[in-house]
């Protein structure tokens, strides 16, 4: 059994992972957590388990924390983390969910280099800055220098030479929605 990664921005590939949570019953979706407040049109427990640093602190006392990363916002910090908290049995399963190079690598460590398939998506620039301008205006309060900070974080995080640290040589160009969703499709069947 495995663990499928997406691996990318968020923002720009949840919609390729909701129809492959659709196309791919077998595939088990894992909810990951946050710290950061819950956004406009988001559902606890859907995108993330929406928790306060207090309980991810006991969570990680309790050693229920695979992987843990931490962004300086312009509202403070904002943990992302995988939890040990039974959703992922692979003994009984495949999984799939939405991280980052750093979380694919520890969810890797964690795992074992032969239960976790990263499957990295590439988004153009400017879609990613369109689809986050787009998303930030839906919010309560919209924070340009949040956008433009995560913008510039996920350049780095995201970078030539950490995806060449990685091993991960496969791509998704996320241009085409149908191609893309088909191209990872083909690469799940491969390893489910």
């Amino acid at each position: 059994e495995i663990c499928a990664c997406l691996v990318g921005s968020e923002m720009c590939i949840r919609d390729r992972y909701q129809r492959i949570v659709e196309d791919f019953p077998k595939l088990q979706e894992v909810v990951t957590y946050t710290t950061r407040p819950i956004r406009a049109g988001e559902t606890y427990g859907k995108e993330y388990f929406f928790v306060s640093e207090e309980e991810m602190h006991e969570m990680q006392e309790d050693d229920k924390i695979i992987e843990c990363r931490v962004y300086q916002t312009v509202h403070g910090p904002w943990y992302y983390f995988t939890a040990n908290d039974g959703q992922i049995n692979l003994e009984k399963g495949n999984y799939i969910l939405i991280t980052t190079l750093e979380g694919y690598r520890k969810l890797e460590t964690f795992f074992g280099i032969d239960q976790v398939v990263p499957i990295y998506i590439e988004v153009d620039d400017f879609d990613r800055i369109e689809r986050a301008l787009k998303r930030e205006k839906e919010q309560n309060t919209p924070c340009v220098a949040e956008l433009c900070r995560r913008f510039l974080a996920d350049e780095e995080d995201f970078s030539e030479e950490k995806l060449d640290e990685t091993g991960i040589d496969i791509r998704v160009r996320n241009d085409d929605f149908e191609e893309a969703l088909s191209h990872i499709e083909t690469m799940i069947q491969h390893h489910v």
